[in-house]
């Protein structure tokens, strides 16, 4: 029986315990947080951090497993590809390729050195050297941790007055102990965050979408939301397909999964933002299965064990479907989900993650989640109205908030 090591322990690992068990695999998760969900259902737990690339090593050699992943989980990927290279296992690709699309800032140096389109960005590991230079830099920009993901520590700075304010929230958030500042690149039309797959360093799989916000949440650039197909005009997705795979192929990437993230910006130049070698959070991955019938989790998990993937092919797409991630418009004890009457009959999935009375948090970030609805509307029209309004229709309520 092979044994996969999976780092983390969050929800969006249910899919590849289920797909790991009906291969026959043995499912092992660690991190430091016994309580997490994923632990109940895999085979065996470990309490070992994940960003302790060293214990983790250990705890893969001493267990004798034949993969590693981080799946939907961003401080896990880094470690993922160390161990993967220390003890000769599959891997998404060189152990240094991975480390520079995991920071930010090598990522962006590393685009600008090879001639892609990118943002002007500046890395620093110091507030004080940021901030002399406030008078300088180009606003508005956006400030980002060079090393998390779900949009946790983003901030958008207008004026030199915000700059110190934003920098130390963005440091609440990085491990390493640094930050980016880069231009704020203002989108045409819908951002796009989705999953793609490559195997042995060439894209079999490339999708967009189109990606919603709540411009209300206590974090206006956290996802609350997905449609697929991407209205990106094709020219454009053309151009992105091919500079992901120029990318990949100057990285030498291997067989992986990625969650890719994209933006038309209205100066009409197309961006490649964010490339990590692992399946996106929010179910990204799952949904593609449910829009075209890839099975990218399945794959995924087979790339990991050394086993060969099932024939794939970019999407097409069948209805018109949505994903919604569930949140609260603010802190307080959860009460109940209200979805209204004429909407319901779209819902394939309500998956809902807190019971009544339980601590639900305003949405600052992918991890302030508490749940999701997978849509399949009958009609594109009606999708995008729906999804242009969602507290219209769907809501979380807290104790003392009236129905709606």
């Amino acid at each position: 029986m092979k044994k996969l090591l999976l780092l983390g322990g969050s929800r969006y690992l249910v899919p590849v315990i289920r797909e790991a068990k009906a291969l026959g695999c043995h499912t092992i998760t660690c991190d430091y947080l016994p309580d997490n969900f994923a632990h109940k259902l895999s085979d065996e737990y470990h309490n070992v951090s994940i960003v302790d690339r060293e214990a983790t090593l250990k705890l893969a050699q001493e267990l004798k497993v034949d993969g590693v992943m981080s799946f939907a989980c961003d401080p896990g990927v880094i470690t993922a590809a160390y161990v993967a290279d220390r003890m000769g296992l599959p891997n998404v690709g060189p152990y240094e390729s991975v480390a520079i699309l995991q920071d930010k800032g090598r990522f962006r140096a590393f685009l600008r050195e090879h001639g892609f389109r990118v943002p002007n960005c500046r890395s620093f590991s110091s507030l004080e050297d940021a901030l002399r230079m406030a008078e300088q830099l180009r606003y508005p920009l956006i400030v980002k941790p060079v090393d998390n993901a779900g949009s946790k520590g983003v901030g958008r700075v207008d004026s030199p007055a915000e700059l110190e304010a934003a920098i130390r929230y963005a440091l609440k958030f990085t491990r390493c102990g640094r930050f980016i500042l880069e231009d704020f690149i203002q989108q045409q039309g819908y951002s796009s965050d989705t999953d793609c797959f490559s195997v042995d360093g060439e894209l079999k799989f490339v999708s967009f979408d189109n990606q919603y916000f709540d411009r209300k949440a206590d974090n206006p650039y956290a996802p609350v939301g997905y449609t697929w197909p991407s209205t990106i005009p094709e020219a454009q997705q053309r151009e992105l397909r091919s500079e992901l795979q120029r990318l990949l192929s100057l990285l030498h990437m291997g067989t992986s999964l990625y969650n890719v993230e994209v933006r038309l910006g209205t100066d009409g130049n197309a961006y490649l933002m964010e490339v990590s070698p692992r399946g996106g959070g929010n179910r990204l991955s799952e949904m593609l299965e449910f829009t075209s019938g890839t099975r990218l989790v399945h794959n995924a998990v087979r790339a990991a064990l050394g086993l060969p993937v099932e024939e794939m092919h970019d999407p097409v797409y069948q209805g018109h479907w949505s994903i919604v991630m569930l949140h609260a418009e603010r802190s307080g004890a959860f009460r109940k989900l209200w979805i209204a009457e004429d909407a319901r009959a779209s819902v394939v999935e309500e998956d809902l993650w807190v019971n009544p009375g339980d601590p639900v948090e305003a949405f600052a970030g992918a991890n302030n989640a508490v749940g999701s609805l997978v849509l399949n509307w009958p009609s594109e029209a009606e999708r995008d109205a729906r999804m242009s309004d969602v507290s219209s229709w769907a809501r979380i309520l807290t104790e003392g908030e009236p129905d709606a």
